[in-house]
């Protein structure tokens, strides 16, 4: 398997993008109907914050661990 090139590279990462938003948009609109029906949040609202939690982690480890090699 080959490395991608950089055009092949910012096609995966808007793809993701992409991805994640469209995701993240129908986890919302999933959480809210349910709530309104159920009046209970469920195994949606459940995915959707860890979801954002787990990317929000990465992130910051992410950026710590490249802050730290250019010391």
């Amino acid at each position: 398997m080959r490395k991608m090139d950089e055009m092949e590279l910012s096609i995966s990462l808007k793809a993701m993008k992409w991805t994640l938003v469209y995701t993240t948009i129908f986890l919302v609109i999933w959480d809210i109907y349910d709530y309104t029906q159920t009046g209970i949040l469920g195994l949606g609202f459940i995915l959707l914050i860890s979801q954002n939690l787990v990317l929000m982690a990465i992130q910051s480890f992410l950026k710590w661990k490249l802050g730290k090699n250019e010391k």
